[in-house]
């Protein structure tokens, strides 16, 4: 919390009154852990408080909705993947994005070296676990690109296994490949004992089919109001040293993820990998949105076939007002 102010007045006897600082509330895609340690950093360095911010971090999980959250006025900035807030914005819900703290995708398709998988082409006539809950998006653009239909394992098609935010289905033999991060589920099969010569995997950003994640939106009405700007400004102005101070000193950031862990789910060594793998999708980015990156992930989106994500190129999804502001 913003540290109080008093200015003294030697000549009126009295001390100012302190203001109170700024409430900002942050909803997290997913659970506490390292993919979001530059906003536990900012908060334990104290650089939300030079920024005279108080900022709640709200916690996701598997029946927490980011979109749904901020829709009902539960939170005024959240982190979403590009796809998810593109396909809420299109179909009535104005997301904008007003900062990307990720320059590069995390996610992989992670299979079984042995069940004869050597490229996209042999994903047919398989069972593939993928997540729900908007996260489906970037695959059914990835198969639709591929020519791959989604109704069933056949010479034309894969089956489509709703994964749930676990690796069971891979280790129980459920699935040929399941949906990964980089920074996350890939090691928890590795943990399980399974060695990495035993996997082939395929990252998005290699398939070309690579979609932004972990973005920073608000609602685009909230826009027109100053205050709103300028709170959001330092907002992400802060985040932003956070980020990069996480980059720098890895370990110390993962440990700063343990203690907001409430849970205690989470360990100090998957903790202390994850963040090293986070730093290299952060690294790069300033936090400003790079045009040619939305440019992709909207030309991903749109090559969906006969269902793409959505279906015209959107408009106002994204402003720099923010950014160029806090990177002033």
């Amino acid at each position: 919390m913003k540290k109080t102010m008093i200015a003294a007045t030697a000549a009126m006897g009295f001390a100012a009154p302190a203001f109170a600082a700024d409430d900002v509330t942050l909803q997290l895609k997913w659970v506490t852990q390292a993919q979001f340690a530059g906003y536990y950093v900012a908060l334990d360095q104290g650089f939300y408080d030079e920024e005279d911010l108080n900022v709640t971090i709200l916690p996701g999980g598997p029946d927490i909705a980011p979109t749904q959250v901020i829709a009902g006025g539960g939170a005024d900035v959240t982190v979403e993947w590009m796809p998810a807030a593109l396909a809420a914005r299109e179909k009535g819900l104005p997301l904008v994005n007003i900062a990307q703290p990720f320059k590069s995708s995390g996610m992989m398709l992670t299979c079984w070296g042995d069940v004869g998988i050597d490229g996209p082409d042999s994903l047919v006539n398989r069972t593939l676990g993928v997540w729900f809950f908007g996260n489906e998006f970037p695959f059914m653009s990835w198969m639709a690109q591929l020519g791959i239909e989604t109704d069933g394992a056949d010479e034309n098609g894969v089956e489509v296994l709703k994964q749930g935010f676990n690796v069971d289905p891979l280790l129980q033999r459920q699935a040929d490949c399941i949906s990964t991060m980089t920074y996350n589920e890939y090691w928890q099969v590795i943990d399980a004992g399974v060695a990495p010569e035993e996997l082939i995997t395929f990252k998005y950003e290699d398939q070309g089919v690579a979609t932004l994640e972990d973005g920073l939106y608000v609602l685009e009405e909230n826009l027109d109001d100053p205050a709103f700007v300028d709170r959001m400004t330092r907002f992400v102005r802060a985040s932003m040293r956070g980020w990069k101070w996480a980059e720098e000193n890895p370990e110390e950031a993962a440990m700063i993820v343990l203690d907001y862990d409430e849970t205690g789910a989470q360990t100090e060594g998957h903790q202390i990998r994850m963040m090293g793998e986070v730093a290299k999708l952060t690294a790069g980015s300033n936090g400003a949105l790079d045009p040619a990156d939305y440019e992709r992930t909207v030309a991903t989106l749109l090559a969906g076939g006969s269902d793409p994500v959505i279906t015209a190129e959107p408009e106002g999804a994204w402003t720099h007002v923010i950014s160029d502001a806090a990177l002033q």
